[in-house]
């Protein structure tokens, strides 16, 4: 029986070491390991060999039925909670606010350190909680920057191109490596969430429930237009060399950092931006008559999201990653082009999160899924969270999501 109606909610590696302070799961070291199988990609080929950078918080119950596995969205790898062994250069906390809100201690945080943890959303009190970086990556897991063994060199751009059904091929051969058969629930934000709804269809047996946060069925068409935008910048740089850059001594930044401005821009909204930066000058107290130089302070943040980016980040990772969420859509590839065809053989109990002034994930789109899981009896359960930051929202407002979470797993009766 399908959950009580949508509510609206307002108002304002390795294993980890716990020794740290209450509420975090401490200092973790990312660990690897590769696929003793080749993986069957959506495109035909086989890949192999597969490395995957992992990271685990919390204790395995003896019955191995405790695990929930955490998708990231584009930008994000392995690194989702505590403090790294080793801090990267740059975060992958380095969003919106991002350091207003972690101050000097953002750079070896997690990207969803909120949200996991004892007595978090995802609790490592009861849960194993297992993060991965996807299939196509360039934070531990095989992508174009890895060595192709046929050749010695860089993939490049002869990387197959990859989908989000095939990045959840790879976490099941992942699991089952690990000797993981079921999973508690598996849940993302964005990108982690599209994951999240495939695992439900491709594996339905396997996943007791989905939490999927700030996500969609099918990407909108202007969401689709943006990131042709942000591919074609790094394409049309010529540091990019048809995608075989690595070891020449040059990379496609201007292109990539472009495309991260336009990223970033489209998981803002208007009014945050507004709140944020209005029309104030960066540098002086009037205008300098420059083409060249950032006036405003938005161009000068957008200057310094691009420069931090760039300097963690593969384009062609990028390329990948955003080809491959601009393929998903569910209808298509599962329900002949209806969602509830598609939708209609999932078991496992939903969760959906939305927010308010998200217009490149926006509530509609998960409002569409719980109709199509409402209509066929599955149980469902949607919320909208009032919040003006955009599609970010998921990553800024962990607190009004934990109620949420913590109460919709703990009604699924699994023990840790």
């Amino acid at each position: 029986m399908a959950e009580p109606a949508s509510t609206l909610a307002t108002g304002p590696a390795g294993r980890a070491d716990t020794a740290g302070t209450a509420g975090t799961v401490g200092t973790v070291e990312t660990q690897y390991l590769d696929l003793p199988k080749p993986v069957r990609l959506d495109c035909g080929r086989d890949l192999y060999p597969i490395r995957v950078a992992y990271e685990t918080y919390g204790a395995l119950s003896p019955r191995r039925d405790n695990v929930i596995l955490v998708c990231h969205a584009l930008s994000g790898d392995a690194h989702a909670a505590g403090f790294s062994k080793t801090p990267p250069e740059a975060s992958t906390r380095d969003g919106f606010a991002a350091e207003a809100r972690d101050g000097v201690a953002g750079k070896g945080l997690g990207w969803w350190d909120g949200m996991i943890g004892p007595g978090k959303a995802f609790d490592t009190d009861r849960f194993h909680v297992v993060s991965t970086n996807l299939l196509g990556g360039c934070r531990g897991t095989t992508g174009p920057s890895s060595i192709d063994s046929a050749t010695g060199r860089p993939y490049g751009s002869d990387f197959p191109v990859i989908t989000v059904a095939d990045m959840v091929r790879t976490e099941r051969a992942f699991l089952d490596a690990l000797g993981i058969e079921r999973l508690a629930a598996v849940t993302g934000g964005s990108l982690g969430g599209m994951q999240a709804f495939e695992w439900s269809i491709l594996f339905p047996d396997q996943v007791d429930a989905v939490v999927a946060i700030a996500s969609t069925h099918a990407l909108h068409p202007q969401g689709v237009a943006w990131n042709a935008i942000a591919r074609e910048s790094i394409m049309g740089d010529p540091a990019w060399q048809g995608g075989h850059y690595y070891g020449t001594g040059y990379t496609p930044d201007a292109g990539m950092g472009v495309a991260r401005m336009v990223g970033h821009i489209t998981y803002l909204s208007a009014p945050a931006m507004s709140d944020r930066f209005g029309r104030r000058l960066q540098f002086a107290d009037d205008i300098r008559y420059t083409i060249t130089e950032p006036e405003f302070e938005v161009e000068s943040y957008l200057r310094h999201q691009a420069g931090s980016f760039v300097r963690r980040f593969d384009a062609n990772t990028y390329l990948y990653t955003s080809r491959a969420l601009t393929y998903f859509d569910l209808a298509r590839q599962h329900g002949g082009g209806s969602l509830a065809r598609a939708l209609a053989g999932i078991s496992a109990r939903t969760l959906l999160i939305a927010f308010s002034s998200d217009w490149l994930y926006p509530p509609s789109a998960s409002r569409e899924i719980e109709g199509a899981l409402r209509a066929l009896g599955k149980p469902v359960e949607f919320h909208v969270i009032e919040a003006p930051y955009g599609h970010d929202c998921f990553l800024l407002e962990e607190a009004r999501q934990t109620p949420i979470i913590r109460r919709f797993l703990g009604e699924g009766g699994t023990s840790g």
